[in-house]
Protein backbone atom coordinates (compact mmCIF):
# COMPACT_ATOMS: atom_id res chain seq x y z
CA UNK A 1 0.00 0.00 0.00
CA UNK A 2 0.89 3.69 -0.50
CA UNK A 3 2.13 5.96 2.19
CA UNK A 4 0.78 9.45 1.27
CA UNK A 5 3.35 12.32 1.45
CA UNK A 6 2.34 14.27 4.48
CA UNK A 7 1.68 17.81 2.52
CA UNK A 8 -0.48 16.42 0.56
CA UNK A 9 -4.32 15.47 0.75
CA UNK A 10 -4.47 12.90 -1.44
CA UNK A 11 -1.72 10.80 -4.14
CA UNK A 12 -4.18 11.11 -7.15
CA UNK A 13 -7.46 12.83 -7.69
CA UNK A 14 -9.74 11.88 -10.89
CA UNK A 15 -11.46 15.20 -12.11
CA UNK A 16 -14.60 13.55 -13.46
CA UNK A 17 -17.05 10.45 -12.54
CA UNK A 18 -18.14 9.49 -16.32
CA UNK A 19 -16.50 6.48 -18.26
CA UNK A 20 -12.90 7.26 -17.91
CA UNK A 21 -13.32 8.57 -14.39
CA UNK A 22 -15.03 5.45 -12.94
CA UNK A 23 -12.43 3.22 -15.16
CA UNK A 24 -8.91 4.46 -13.97
CA UNK A 25 -10.65 5.10 -9.73
CA UNK A 26 -11.15 0.96 -10.51
CA UNK A 27 -7.77 0.48 -11.96
CA UNK A 28 -6.48 2.07 -8.72
CA UNK A 29 -8.51 0.26 -6.74
CA UNK A 30 -7.09 -2.77 -8.10
CA UNK A 31 -3.08 -1.39 -7.40
CA UNK A 32 -4.32 -0.79 -3.39
CA UNK A 33 -3.91 3.05 -3.87
CA UNK A 34 -5.87 3.92 -0.88
CA UNK A 35 -5.30 8.21 -0.33
CA UNK A 36 -7.25 9.13 -4.01
CA UNK A 37 -10.35 10.39 -4.49
CA UNK A 38 -12.61 11.34 -7.44
CA UNK A 39 -14.60 15.16 -7.77
CA UNK A 40 -17.58 15.29 -9.67
CA UNK A 41 -19.61 18.81 -10.29
CA UNK A 42 -22.83 16.85 -10.76
CA UNK A 43 -22.96 13.05 -9.95
CA UNK A 44 -21.56 9.59 -11.38
CA UNK A 45 -22.49 8.97 -14.91
CA UNK A 46 -24.17 13.00 -15.43
CA UNK A 47 -23.33 13.43 -18.87
CA UNK A 48 -24.96 10.08 -20.08
CA UNK A 49 -28.24 10.70 -17.68
CA UNK A 50 -28.32 14.05 -19.76
CA UNK A 51 -28.70 12.54 -22.95
CA UNK A 52 -31.98 12.66 -24.71
CA UNK A 53 -34.07 10.15 -23.94
CA UNK A 54 -34.19 8.28 -27.06
CA UNK A 55 -30.29 8.71 -27.84
CA UNK A 56 -28.43 5.38 -27.34
CA UNK A 57 -24.51 4.31 -27.52
CA UNK A 58 -23.94 3.46 -31.57
CA UNK A 59 -21.16 0.75 -29.89
CA UNK A 60 -23.07 -2.74 -29.48
CA UNK A 61 -22.28 -4.34 -26.11
CA UNK A 62 -22.27 -7.72 -25.89
CA UNK A 63 -21.84 -10.27 -23.01
CA UNK A 64 -18.70 -11.66 -24.80
CA UNK A 65 -15.87 -11.46 -21.53
CA UNK A 66 -16.42 -15.21 -20.54
CA UNK A 67 -14.48 -15.32 -23.73
CA UNK A 68 -12.04 -13.21 -23.03
CA UNK A 69 -13.95 -10.58 -25.01
CA UNK A 70 -15.12 -7.79 -22.90
CA UNK A 71 -18.59 -6.26 -23.78
CA UNK A 72 -16.99 -3.11 -25.65
CA UNK A 73 -19.10 -0.44 -23.35
CA UNK A 74 -17.51 -2.16 -20.02
CA UNK A 75 -14.86 -0.11 -18.47
CA UNK A 76 -13.69 -2.27 -16.02
CA UNK A 77 -13.18 -6.37 -16.29
CA UNK A 78 -15.96 -8.99 -15.28
CA UNK A 79 -19.15 -6.52 -16.09
CA UNK A 80 -20.98 -6.10 -18.90
CA UNK A 81 -23.77 -3.30 -19.65
CA UNK A 82 -25.49 -6.03 -22.02
CA UNK A 83 -25.89 -8.36 -19.02
CA UNK A 84 -26.84 -6.02 -16.55
CA UNK A 85 -29.92 -4.09 -19.20
CA UNK A 86 -29.95 -7.07 -21.61
CA UNK A 87 -29.54 -4.74 -24.42
CA UNK A 88 -27.46 -4.01 -26.98
CA UNK A 89 -27.33 -0.25 -27.53
CA UNK A 90 -28.34 1.07 -24.02
CA UNK A 91 -29.08 4.21 -23.44
CA UNK A 92 -27.84 7.22 -21.45
CA UNK A 93 -29.67 6.79 -18.19
CA UNK A 94 -28.90 2.59 -17.85
CA UNK A 95 -24.93 3.43 -18.81
CA UNK A 96 -25.18 6.10 -15.75
CA UNK A 97 -26.42 3.81 -13.34
CA UNK A 98 -23.89 1.06 -14.99
CA UNK A 99 -21.06 3.79 -13.80
CA UNK A 100 -22.95 3.89 -10.56
CA UNK A 101 -22.79 0.23 -9.89
CA UNK A 102 -19.05 -0.22 -10.36
CA UNK A 103 -18.27 2.68 -8.50
CA UNK A 104 -20.53 1.26 -5.77
CA UNK A 105 -18.67 -2.04 -6.40
CA UNK A 106 -15.50 -0.70 -5.76
CA UNK A 107 -16.34 1.06 -3.32
CA UNK A 108 -14.73 4.21 -4.85
CA UNK A 109 -13.90 7.23 -3.02
CA UNK A 110 -16.32 10.03 -4.84
CA UNK A 111 -17.16 13.26 -4.19
CA UNK A 112 -19.92 14.86 -5.59
CA UNK A 113 -21.31 18.29 -6.25
CA UNK A 114 -17.94 19.89 -6.05
CA UNK A 115 -16.28 21.89 -8.86
CA UNK A 116 -13.02 21.94 -9.92
CA UNK A 117 -12.15 25.75 -10.32
CA UNK A 118 -8.17 25.84 -10.99
CA UNK A 119 -5.40 23.26 -10.88
CA UNK A 120 -2.24 24.89 -9.57
CA UNK A 121 0.61 23.45 -10.35
CA UNK A 122 3.11 23.81 -6.97
CA UNK A 123 6.90 24.49 -7.44
CA UNK A 124 7.96 21.81 -5.34
CA UNK A 125 5.89 19.16 -7.04
CA UNK A 126 2.08 18.02 -7.26
CA UNK A 127 -0.82 19.96 -7.53
CA UNK A 128 -3.47 22.43 -5.69
CA UNK A 129 -6.66 22.10 -7.25
CA UNK A 130 -8.97 24.75 -6.35
CA UNK A 131 -12.44 23.83 -6.12
CA UNK A 132 -16.06 24.69 -4.58
CA UNK A 133 -15.25 22.43 -1.74
CA UNK A 134 -11.98 24.22 -0.52
CA UNK A 135 -8.13 23.68 -1.42
CA UNK A 136 -7.07 19.77 -2.42
CA UNK A 137 -3.39 19.39 -2.72
CA UNK A 138 -2.25 16.11 -4.53
CA UNK A 139 0.62 14.80 -6.10
CA UNK A 140 -1.00 13.92 -9.31
CA UNK A 141 -4.12 14.74 -11.32
CA UNK A 142 -6.25 12.50 -13.73
CA UNK A 143 -8.03 14.93 -16.09
CA UNK A 144 -11.39 13.07 -16.92
CA UNK A 145 -13.96 15.14 -17.21
CA UNK A 146 -15.29 14.39 -20.77
CA UNK A 147 -16.53 16.58 -23.78
CA UNK A 148 -20.21 16.01 -23.21
CA UNK A 149 -21.09 18.82 -20.79
CA UNK A 150 -18.89 21.70 -23.52
CA UNK A 151 -21.35 21.62 -26.27
CA UNK A 152 -19.92 23.33 -29.57
CA UNK A 153 -22.56 26.03 -29.34
CA UNK A 154 -21.27 29.13 -31.32
CA UNK A 155 -19.59 27.74 -34.89
CA UNK A 156 -21.11 30.25 -37.00
CA UNK A 157 -22.58 33.96 -36.36
CA UNK A 158 -26.49 33.45 -35.31
CA UNK A 159 -25.77 29.88 -33.67
CA UNK A 160 -27.68 31.30 -30.69
CA UNK A 161 -31.29 31.05 -32.47
CA UNK A 162 -30.09 27.09 -32.95
CA UNK A 163 -30.99 24.30 -30.19
CA UNK A 164 -27.94 22.44 -29.59
CA UNK A 165 -28.60 18.51 -29.58
CA UNK A 166 -27.24 17.89 -25.97
CA UNK A 167 -30.34 20.81 -24.52
CA UNK A 168 -32.97 18.45 -25.93
CA UNK A 169 -34.20 16.03 -23.15
CA UNK A 170 -36.23 14.02 -25.35
CA UNK A 171 -37.01 14.49 -29.80
CA UNK A 172 -40.61 13.70 -28.48
CA UNK A 173 -40.54 17.28 -26.91
CA UNK A 174 -40.26 19.35 -29.85
CA UNK A 175 -43.30 20.82 -31.75
CA UNK A 176 -44.04 20.79 -35.56
CA UNK A 177 -43.37 18.63 -38.48
CA UNK A 178 -40.59 19.66 -40.09
CA UNK A 179 -36.60 20.48 -39.20
CA UNK A 180 -33.22 21.36 -39.93
CA UNK A 181 -30.34 19.54 -38.26
CA UNK A 182 -26.95 21.82 -39.00
CA UNK A 183 -24.11 18.87 -38.72
CA UNK A 184 -24.11 15.00 -40.18
CA UNK A 185 -21.91 13.06 -37.87
CA UNK A 186 -23.28 10.57 -35.42
CA UNK A 187 -25.51 13.03 -33.29
CA UNK A 188 -27.03 14.58 -36.55
CA UNK A 189 -27.60 11.17 -37.92
CA UNK A 190 -29.11 10.04 -34.16
CA UNK A 191 -31.54 13.39 -34.77
CA UNK A 192 -32.38 12.96 -37.78
CA UNK A 193 -33.18 8.69 -37.09
CA UNK A 194 -35.33 10.05 -34.32
CA UNK A 195 -37.05 12.72 -35.54
CA UNK A 196 -38.01 10.50 -39.03
CA UNK A 197 -39.38 7.60 -36.76
CA UNK A 198 -41.44 10.22 -34.93
CA UNK A 199 -43.06 10.96 -38.46
CA UNK A 200 -41.20 14.46 -39.14
CA UNK A 201 -39.73 16.01 -42.44
CA UNK A 202 -36.34 16.25 -42.06
CA UNK A 203 -33.39 17.85 -43.67
CA UNK A 204 -29.57 17.89 -42.52
CA UNK A 205 -26.90 19.80 -43.49
CA UNK A 206 -23.32 18.84 -43.83
CA UNK A 207 -20.24 20.15 -44.72
CA UNK A 208 -18.52 16.73 -46.14
CA UNK A 209 -21.24 14.13 -46.00
CA UNK A 210 -20.81 12.21 -43.33
CA UNK A 211 -22.67 9.50 -44.56
CA UNK A 212 -21.04 8.75 -47.46
CA UNK A 213 -16.95 8.78 -45.96
CA UNK A 214 -15.43 5.73 -46.65
CA UNK A 215 -12.70 5.81 -44.11
CA UNK A 216 -12.57 2.74 -41.67
CA UNK A 217 -12.08 4.29 -38.36
CA UNK A 218 -15.81 4.95 -36.74
CA UNK A 219 -13.60 7.84 -34.97
CA UNK A 220 -14.08 9.86 -38.28
CA UNK A 221 -17.02 7.93 -40.37
CA UNK A 222 -20.33 6.89 -39.55
CA UNK A 223 -20.69 3.48 -37.47
CA UNK A 224 -22.23 0.65 -38.67
CA UNK A 225 -24.82 1.02 -36.18
CA UNK A 226 -25.92 4.24 -37.58
CA UNK A 227 -25.20 3.75 -41.55
CA UNK A 228 -28.23 0.58 -40.54
CA UNK A 229 -30.83 3.22 -39.10
CA UNK A 230 -30.14 5.83 -41.70
CA UNK A 231 -30.41 3.12 -44.47
CA UNK A 232 -34.18 2.63 -42.96
CA UNK A 233 -34.97 5.79 -42.45
CA UNK A 234 -34.13 7.34 -45.42
CA UNK A 235 -36.45 4.85 -47.11
CA UNK A 236 -39.48 6.59 -45.73
CA UNK A 237 -38.84 9.65 -47.89
CA UNK A 238 -38.85 12.00 -45.14
CA UNK A 239 -35.03 12.34 -45.15
CA UNK A 240 -32.79 14.81 -47.16
CA UNK A 241 -29.51 15.10 -46.93
CA UNK A 242 -27.48 17.78 -48.13
CA UNK A 243 -23.47 17.54 -48.42
CA UNK A 244 -21.31 20.30 -49.24
CA UNK A 245 -23.41 22.44 -46.94
CA UNK A 246 -21.33 24.48 -45.25
CA UNK A 247 -23.39 26.63 -43.12
CA UNK A 248 -22.31 30.76 -42.15
CA UNK A 249 -25.29 31.94 -40.56
CA UNK A 250 -28.78 31.84 -39.17
CA UNK A 251 -30.62 34.57 -39.12
CA UNK A 252 -34.32 35.40 -38.27
CA UNK A 253 -37.36 35.79 -40.25
CA UNK A 254 -40.71 37.02 -39.98
CA UNK A 255 -41.80 33.89 -40.35
CA UNK A 256 -39.17 31.57 -38.85
CA UNK A 257 -35.31 30.97 -39.54
CA UNK A 258 -33.07 31.23 -42.54
CA UNK A 259 -29.86 29.09 -43.08
CA UNK A 260 -27.15 30.58 -45.09
CA UNK A 261 -24.08 28.97 -46.81
CA UNK A 262 -21.91 30.14 -49.44
CA UNK A 263 -24.35 30.00 -52.44
CA UNK A 264 -27.51 28.31 -50.46
CA UNK A 265 -30.44 29.05 -48.49
CA UNK A 266 -32.87 27.31 -46.38
CA UNK A 267 -36.23 27.85 -44.60
CA UNK A 268 -37.83 26.44 -41.33
CA UNK A 269 -40.42 27.40 -39.17
CA UNK A 270 -38.39 26.33 -36.11
CA UNK A 271 -35.37 26.97 -34.71
CA UNK A 272 -32.40 24.78 -36.70
CA UNK A 273 -30.97 21.83 -34.52
CA UNK A 274 -27.08 22.13 -34.21
CA UNK A 275 -25.01 18.86 -33.93
CA UNK A 276 -22.20 20.48 -34.33
CA UNK A 277 -20.32 18.90 -31.56
CA UNK A 278 -18.62 18.97 -28.41
CA UNK A 279 -15.49 21.18 -27.27
CA UNK A 280 -12.90 19.09 -24.73
CA UNK A 281 -13.05 19.36 -21.39
CA UNK A 282 -9.18 20.40 -21.25
CA UNK A 283 -9.84 23.91 -22.47
CA UNK A 284 -9.81 24.34 -18.22
CA UNK A 285 -6.81 23.46 -18.17
CA UNK A 286 -5.60 24.42 -21.45
CA UNK A 287 -1.98 26.51 -20.19
CA UNK A 288 -1.04 23.19 -18.43
CA UNK A 289 -0.93 21.62 -21.89
CA UNK A 290 1.00 21.84 -25.43
CA UNK A 291 -0.82 22.10 -28.11
CA UNK A 292 -0.47 20.63 -31.42
CA UNK A 293 -3.08 21.06 -34.26
CA UNK A 294 -5.91 22.03 -31.85
CA UNK A 295 -4.82 18.53 -29.81
CA UNK A 296 -3.24 18.04 -26.15
CA UNK A 297 0.20 16.66 -26.78
CA UNK A 298 0.78 13.69 -24.53
CA UNK A 299 3.44 11.35 -23.47
CA UNK A 300 3.21 7.76 -24.23
CA UNK A 301 1.94 8.11 -20.70
CA UNK A 302 -0.72 10.36 -21.35
CA UNK A 303 0.97 12.40 -19.32
CA UNK A 304 1.08 16.73 -20.09
CA UNK A 305 4.21 17.62 -22.18
CA UNK A 306 4.47 20.71 -20.18
CA UNK A 307 3.10 20.05 -16.66
CA UNK A 308 4.69 16.59 -15.27
CA UNK A 309 2.02 15.05 -12.57
CA UNK A 310 -1.02 15.76 -14.90
CA UNK A 311 -2.65 12.52 -17.03
CA UNK A 312 -5.77 13.14 -19.48
CA UNK A 313 -7.89 9.94 -20.05
CA UNK A 314 -11.05 10.41 -21.44
CA UNK A 315 -11.85 10.51 -25.75
CA UNK A 316 -9.80 13.77 -25.62
CA UNK A 317 -6.50 11.70 -26.01
CA UNK A 318 -4.84 11.48 -29.27
CA UNK A 319 -1.46 10.12 -30.61
CA UNK A 320 -1.04 11.10 -33.75
CA UNK A 321 -3.80 9.70 -36.14
CA UNK A 322 -5.22 7.13 -33.23
CA UNK A 323 -8.29 8.88 -31.85
CA UNK A 324 -9.49 7.68 -28.39
CA UNK A 325 -12.89 8.98 -28.44
CA UNK A 326 -14.72 5.87 -27.98
CA UNK A 327 -15.06 3.99 -24.46
CA UNK A 328 -13.59 0.77 -25.98
CA UNK A 329 -10.31 2.86 -27.05
CA UNK A 330 -9.74 4.96 -24.01
CA UNK A 331 -10.25 2.24 -21.76
CA UNK A 332 -7.12 0.73 -23.15
CA UNK A 333 -5.10 3.34 -21.77
CA UNK A 334 -6.35 3.24 -17.92
CA UNK A 335 -3.88 0.86 -16.64
CA UNK A 336 -1.16 2.97 -18.75
CA UNK A 337 -1.79 5.90 -16.35
CA UNK A 338 -2.21 3.78 -13.57
CA UNK A 339 0.93 1.71 -13.93
CA UNK A 340 3.03 5.22 -14.73
CA UNK A 341 1.82 6.32 -11.03
CA UNK A 342 2.35 3.36 -9.22
CA UNK A 343 5.88 3.33 -10.34
CA UNK A 344 6.35 6.67 -8.80
CA UNK A 345 5.09 5.93 -6.01
CA UNK A 346 6.83 2.61 -5.96
CA UNK A 347 3.43 0.67 -5.74
CA UNK A 348 3.79 -2.70 -7.22
CA UNK A 349 1.75 -2.94 -10.75
CA UNK A 350 1.84 -6.50 -10.78
CA UNK A 351 -2.52 -6.20 -10.53
CA UNK A 352 -2.23 -4.62 -13.68
CA UNK A 353 -0.81 -7.69 -15.27
CA UNK A 354 -4.50 -9.03 -15.77
CA UNK A 355 -5.40 -5.62 -17.81
CA UNK A 356 -2.93 -6.56 -20.01
CA UNK A 357 -3.90 -10.41 -20.33
CA UNK A 358 -7.41 -8.20 -21.17
CA UNK A 359 -6.19 -6.17 -23.59
CA UNK A 360 -6.60 -3.27 -21.71
CA UNK A 361 -3.22 -2.16 -21.10
CA UNK A 362 -2.62 -0.50 -24.92
CA UNK A 363 0.74 0.70 -24.30
CA UNK A 364 2.08 -0.52 -27.88
CA UNK A 365 0.62 2.24 -30.23
CA UNK A 366 2.35 0.59 -33.61
CA UNK A 367 -0.82 -2.39 -33.27
CA UNK A 368 -2.99 -0.15 -34.05
CA UNK A 369 -4.85 0.08 -37.40
CA UNK A 370 -8.26 0.09 -38.97
CA UNK A 371 -7.08 -1.48 -41.91
CA UNK A 372 -9.45 -3.93 -43.86
CA UNK A 373 -8.54 -6.04 -46.30
CA UNK A 374 -12.29 -6.70 -47.31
Amino acid sequence: MSQPRTDFSYDVVIVGAGAAGIGCGAVLKELGLEHFTILERHQVGASFSRWPKEMSFITPSFPSHGFGLLDLNAVTLKTSPAIAFRREHIDGKQYALYLQTVANHFTLPIQTKVDVKVVEPLSQGGFKLHTTAGDIRTQFVIWAAGEYQYPHLNPFPGAQHCIHNSQIRSWADLEGDEFIIIGGYESGMDAAANLVAMGKKVSVLDRSGAWADPDTDPSVSLSPYTLQRLEFVYRTGRLNMVSDASIEAVKPTPSGYAVYSEYQKWVTVHPPILCTGFDTSLKQIAPLLNWSKGYAALTENDESTLTPGLFVSGPSVRHGDLIFCFIYKFRQRFAVIANAIANRLQIDPAPLEQYRQARLFLDDLSCCSNDCIC
